[in-house]
């Protein structure tokens, strides 16, 4: 028995251990966006499903034959190695959409070996059940998801700290081998021993209510249930990264407390009370309402709230897939449909959603799914006609008031609303609103505010928001020693900007200069050459290219294309989420080639969670940069100002001895000594995060 449980546990690890070395992989290649990682998880879903409807075919197959074909496909598997993808095939530059250029990457690199981990849980318990026909096949279910617990705990506490990427995929390439042969040898157990057939023969294992099949209204509630699930999964994870950042840390606390539902729904009942889940996930439903109608809010109770949502929602689902599960002869049909609807909840997150709706509907749209369907179970379950109508009362009460409490907040702003849209990096939006200073259009990614323009013409070209005259790059724009010196010598300005917002920053360009913008959001660059004038109106040259920054910077370097900037500004936001890929050391690098002897490097480190200064710091120091200061400036509501924090790094220091530069210079009290070095192979946000 234990090598059928050793290979169930050690196939369940494996098959999550990929999902976060792959996807840390390819994250800088599209950008960062938090809709490479859902991409991934709907590539893994979908392999799943297949690797699901595989062991349930195979189980038609005489028990000898299922072994050697499952071997074979083994050995394919290991054939594929080595599995590390090769950026120079699959780097996106112009792409709006890469979902499908993402999924065929995965299947080219980890498809068929994540297959057959994918079938390892239903084949093996199968197996299991021929061999031992008086064991319980499903707490190996809750075995499964134990393997892919611990293997999404150990990511970042273990393997993503002591290991590089290389690594992490050649110690999961030699922990897949040793998969192979456990599986193996429970695959070709029947050639060696007649105790398994034997025992099904005389066992009493398959009585005659297995034989009947489960009725299609069961089926469609294990489909929705585990949709449900999935759905709610994805669209956490998403609003989690757009605000923070796309790190793993922020992928696998969703995923923990998912597999944790599943854990404990499926290895007691005891855990699974009815009325315990359904009153909290109320409440908690009821939590996370009103903290998305308030302003940003410390990180760790934002977390926790959606949290709380999610494991009370998923336990309410999975509770009651656990409890309507069928005769184990339908073992393999049931894990069928379950990763079915996984997958069906993939494909709604992320490649329905962005398409059908110009907001993030399917987060609300998944806890209505998982109420109604939670009431269902317990309609089906004869609940409401034994005197429990109570929860009804208390489901329909939560449900009307979260609808109501969410609806507001998805509508408060339609009537300003001049444009909304949603591609694969976010909801844009742009607002009519109206301050002091006047009546504005504002553009808001995701919950961020990405700069406005005003309306009256005196005041079009005001540098508004986060790039006032006093802030870090105001400061650099207005003072650069080139700048200074050029009524003299004539010299102009060459400006290169990662994140083109609404092109505020044309604003400083004089006549002569030249403003290059990096952009990887079409839908920013349209809006930027159509609603808003600072690109147009000018006086400077302005082109701007399409594409990740850091993919066209190195394409530059490598066509010996070097910029020359006088000023490099890094300003890239996706929402409030940080680009941790512009942020390493290898990225720095590039920088530094870009730039001018005596060019400045301009970093916006405006966060309402962490605190980047550090990073920043230390990067600067190791690429070189000798002066190295933090510039914070306060909000000046009158001129359409925010506060704005700053980092300007430069080689030397002429710059910060001007006047007027060096009375805006903020003083620093670094917290710790820990070093914060980033690299493509490694980045933790653990070392940045504020209290």
């Amino acid at each position: 028995m234990r090598p059928y449980l050793l290979t169930i546990f050690l196939g369940s690890f494996l098959l999550f251990q990929i999902q976060p070395v792959i996807g840390k992989y390819i994250l800088p290649w599209y950008g960062g966006s938090p809709a490479v990682w859902n991409t991934c998880m709907l590539f893994f879903q979908l392999l799943l499903l297949a690797g699901y409807c595989y062991a349930h075919l195979a189980t038609a197959l005489d028990r000898k034959k299922q072994g050697g074909l499952h071997l074979l496909l083994l050995v394919a598997a290991l054939v594929t190695f080595p599995i590390a993808p090769s950026p120079d095939i699959w780097l996106m530059t112009k792409v709006d959409m890469p979902v499908f250029n993402i999924l065929l990457l995965l299947l080219k690199t980890v498809g068929l070996p994540y297959l057959v981990l994918a079938a390892t849980a239903p084949l093996v318990a199968h197996w299991f059940v021929r061999s031992f026909p008086e064991r319980s096949p499903f707490r190996l279910y809750a075995l499964s998801n134990a393997g892919s617990l611990l293997a999404l705990l150990s990511f970042p506490v273990v393997v993503e700290p002591l290991l590089t990427r290389g690594e992490q995929l050649l110690v999961w390439q030699w922990g897949f081998a040793v998969f192979a042969l456990c599986c193996g040898w429970c695959g070709l157990q029947p050639l060696f021993s007649k105790r398994g057939e034997r025992r099904v023969a005389v066992a009493v294992a398959f009585d005659m209510a297995g034989n009947e099949r489960p009725a299609w209204p069961l089926l469609l509630l294990w489909l929705g249930l585990s949709c449900s699930g999935s759905t709610l999964l994805l669209s956490t994870t998403n609003l989690l990264c757009q605000d923070v950042a796309v790190v793993p840390f922020l992928w696998v606390i969703p995923l923990v407390l998912y597999l944790l539902s599943y854990i404990f729904c499926f290895n007691s009942d005891r855990v699974n009370n009815r009325a315990l889940w359904a009153v909290l996930l109320i409440i908690a439903v009821l939590a996370v309402s009103w903290v998305d109608t308030q302003e940003p809010l410390n990180l760790w109770i934002n977390i926790a709230v959606f949290m709380a949502v999610l494991f009370a929602g998923c336990m309410a689902c999975h509770g009651e897939l656990a409890r309507c599960r069928p005769h184990p002869r339908h073992l393999t049909a049931y894990y069928l449909v379950i990763s079915a609807g996984g997958a069906l909840g993939g494909i709604f997150v992320s490649i329905l959603a962005p398409l059908v709706f110009k907001t993030y509907w399917e987060y609300p749209l998944a806890l209505t799914g998982s109420c109604l369907l939670v009431v269902a179970a317990w309609q089906r379950a004869g609940l409401f006609s034994r005197g429990h109508r109570r929860l009804l009362v208390v489901a329909v009460v939560g449900q009307v008031a979260f609808i109501s409490i969410m609806g507001y907040h998805l509508f408060a702003w339609k009537s300003a609303i001049l444009f909304n849209n949603r591609n694969f990096f976010g909801v844009q939006r742009v607002l009519w609103e109206e301050d002091c200073a006047g009546q504005r259009m504002t553009l808001r990614l995701g919950t961020s505010t990405h700069g406005w323009q005003y309306s009256d013409p005196g005041k079009r070209m005001w540098p508004t928001s986060y790039y006032g005259a006093d802030s870090g790059v105001g400061l650099a724009l207005r003072f650069h020693p080139h700048r200074l010196a050029a009524m003299a010598s004539r010299q102009n300005l060459r400006v290169g900007v990662i994140g083109l917002g609404v092109g505020t920053l044309a604003t400083y360009g004089r006549r002569g200069d030249y403003f290059r913008f990096y952009e990887i959001n079409p839908a920013v660059i349209w809006l930027a050459d159509n609603l808003y004038g600072y690109l147009r109106d000018s006086s400077a040259s302005i082109e701007v290219v399409q594409g990740d920054a850091r993919l066209n910077l190195e394409n530059e370097l490598h066509q010996n294309r070097i910029q020359d900037f006088d000023v490099l500004v890094v300003d890239a936001f996706s929402s409030g989420a940080i680009p941790v890929h512009l942020l390493t050391r290898e990225c720095f690098a590039v920088y530094r080639e870009h730039l001018k002897h005596d060019g400045l490097l301009l970093i916006h480190i405006s966060n309402k969670f962490l605190d980047l200064f550090p990073a920043v710091l230390d990067q600067g120091k190791m690429a070189g940069f000798s002066s190295i200061f933090p510039v914070s400036s306060p909000p000046q509501a009158e001129i359409g100002v925010m506060d704005a924090d700053w980092v300007v790094l430069a080689r030397g220091d002429e710059f910060f001895t001007t006047g007027a530069v060096k009375s805006k210079l903020s003083k620093y009290i670094r917290k710790d000594s820990v070093t914060v070095l980033w690299t493509d192979d490694f980045a933790s946000l653990w070392e940045v995060l504020l209290k």
